[in-house]
């Protein structure tokens, strides 16, 4: 499915073609582009990834291929908060299935989806390297352990709450 572009500013538009100059006579220039990109706008739409089909004139077919085979680009857009839920063996035989399932559920999205206003993303991963707090989840870099539902409803509130009150972590 093609993530469409709905609500670019002027100031992300002028960026990209900032890039676009930077980076116009520099071989090689196809991944720099598409992580500068993806910093501008957070994914790289299909509607960014033409503009650089043209503006690099290269096939979009390529600009796709390379978009789409390295992890690093995302082809939909993320949440302001990034929640990764781990998955590995020590959280899911201590219920990590059923915090994601509850994190679906509050939040109205399914793994690998974002809700509609951007705020949160969930990405289910192998492994966070905290096994002794399983199970594990990741809210962008902070590590919640040990949760149960009950838990998992209290962390989503906090985040919520400071939304709500304008307080996020670019405010701090």
């Amino acid at each position: 499915m093609k993530h469409m572009l709905t609500d670019e500013t002027r100031s992300q538009r002028e960026k990209l073609n900032e890039v676009f100059k930077k980076y116009k006579d520099t071989p090689g220039r196809l991944m720099p582009v598409l992580q500068e990109a993806q910093d501008i706008y957070g994914y790289l739409p299909y509607e960014i990834q033409q503009r650089i089909s043209e503006a690099l004139d290269i096939p979009i077919s390529d600009v796709y291929g390379v978009a789409s085979f390295y992890s690093q680009f995302n082809l939909t857009p993320k949440g302001k908060h990034q929640i990764s839920v781990c998955l590995g063996t020590a959280c899911y035989v201590k219920g990590a299935d059923k915090v994601l399932e509850r994190i679906e559920e509050r939040l109205g999205i399914k793994n690998g989806e974002c809700t509609e206003d951007r705020l949160f993303s969930i990405d289910s991963c192998r492994c966070v390297g905290a096994c002794g707090l399983a199970p594990v989840i990741m809210i962008d870099d902070e590590v919640y352990g040990n949760l149960d539902v009950n838990k998992v409803d209290a962390i989503l509130d906090m985040y919520l709450e400071n939304e709500k009150d304008g307080e996020s972590d670019d405010d701090k």
